[in-house]
Formats: structure tokens, sequence, C-alpha cells
């Protein structure tokens, strides 16, 4: 196994047969490849267990695959950007600190100075629709507004790759949907790479440039899907008879992938 760094222009990070078997004997991924390509919103669907959050803690350097070869594309010359940035399902946010001091952390440890670090979250907030709760505690916030502050923390380093294991699973229909837009808004404005790990064929469509289908675990790539509705995705996207198709073969897709482990 190597995680090392390669300027490949074609992918920014790729794995090849990757495999992962945990302390437990238990299998995570076996023979397992996805090329992640700069500036694209790929989505990795499947069931529970399949592995799909393990592929996100391995891009992130935070376990290591038993076999196989993860490379990262080199930084593009003069980008001192950071490399990547974590999105967790549940928010992990401090609960004695505010919104503004949530948000800054990663910056007070990369000890920048406060003239650099207010301006970057100061900005980070109001991308993310929350300027006039900058004071205030996790506490006094909803669950989507304690969503938001975490995205604001992933982004205020101005990370190129963002990964995102299914942030919004625990969030109501309503609140789901509206921060689905905020983060396609979010990725178009920032041109951020993002890898998503979910189990939902619906958001899957209608946040993807293309969707990665597992294998319950031991979890492998299945198939790939692309799609070719153009972004910004239109308000009734959701209610159109594309969306729908798409759905459809998406979900032909995930139910194969769970027939090919049966058989």
């Amino acid at each position: 196994m190597s995680l090392s760094s390669t300027s490949a222009a074609s992918s920014t990070i790729a794995m090849r047969d990757i495999g992962k078997t945990f302390a437990n004997g238990v299998t995570a991924l076996a023979g397992f490849s996805l090329d992640v390509k700069e500036g694209e919103f790929l989505s990795l669907l499947g069931p529970s267990g399949c592995g799909k959050s393990t592929v996100l803690r391995m891009i992130a350097g935070l376990t290591a695959p038993t076999q196989g070869d993860i490379t990262h594309a080199a930084p593009q010359a003069g980008r001192e950007d950071r490399a990547l940035d974590f999105v967790f399902q549940e928010p992990t946010l401090m609960p004695w600190a505010t919104v503004y001091e949530n948000v800054a952390l990663p910056l007070k440890i990369a000890n920048l100075s406060p003239a650099d670090v207010r301006p970057r979250v100061d900005d980070a907030i109001a991308r993310v629709g929350l300027a006039a709760f900058a004071g205030a505690y996790p506490r006094e916030l909803s669950g989507g507004m304690k969503m938001r502050v975490s995205i604001a923390r992933a982004i205020v380093g101005r990370p190129r790759i963002l990964l995102m294991d299914e942030p919004f699973a625990a969030l109501d229909e309503i609140t789901r949907f509206k921060l689905n837009n905020d983060l396609l808004e979010l990725w178009q404005s920032l041109r951020v790479t993002v890898v998503f790990v979910t189990h939902s064929v619906f958001e899957s469509v209608y946040l993807s440039s293309r969707i990665v289908v597992m294998t319950p675990r031991p979890g492998r790539a299945f198939a790939e899907l692309s799609f070719d509705t153009p972004y910004p995705r239109p308000a009734g996207f959701r209610t159109s008879a594309n969306y729908a198709a798409n759905c459809r073969i998406t979900t032909e897709a995930l139910y194969n992938a769970m027939g090919s482990a049966a058989a």
C-alpha cells in the first residue's frame, strides 16, 4: 500500500485495487478502484456498511488501506490552500464556543494572524447564510444551522477537496432540500472538488455530476453514472421527468449492485 503524490492531470485522486480489513476481521473493501476528477461533484452511493465512509477516511489519510494504492495529484504551483477538509454526519461543534469561534478554529490551529482570520471567517459564515448568528452558541441553533456551521468550518481553510460523509442524513426533508441547493451553490462558487457519501438515490441524482454505485460489503465500485443535467439545477428539476428517469436508472444500478453481492 502507498499514499503518494502525482502530477497526473486526469485525476486529483486515484485509488487502485484498494482492500481494507479491520483488526476485528471485517473486510470493508475489496478490489475497490476510483478516480476523482478535479472540480467534479462525485457521490458514493450504496447501502449502509458498504465501505463508503471508509473510502472517505482513506482519502483523508485517517486510515490506511490494507492493500492497494492511493495517489493525490500535486497542488498547482503557488496555491497555499488546504489539500482537503471533512464534513461529518454530526456537526461536532464545540458547545462552549460561538459560531465564529467554531469556524475560526482551523485557522487558529494553522497560526494565522487575527488580521487574516477575521475576513476569512466572516466570508465563510456569510456563504452558509449565518452572518446574523456569528455570536450564537450551538445550543441556540437548529440542526440545519449546526450543519451550516460545520460546512463553514470546512470551507474556511479553502480546501481543494471537500469530503462529506452523509452530512444531511439526520435532517428533515425540507431542511435537507434547502441545504442541497446551498451546497451546490457553494460548490460552484468555490470551484472545489466534492466527494459526497449518501445512501439516498434521490439526493445523489440531484447533487452529482457523477455517481459511483457500490456493492454491499466488501465494497467495490459496481457502476458509474453520469447525467447530462446542467448546473445550476433549476427549481423544478426535482419534479421533472428527467430527474425521475435518472432516479430510476440509479435505483436499478443500486438494485443490481445488491444482487451482485447475493450472487
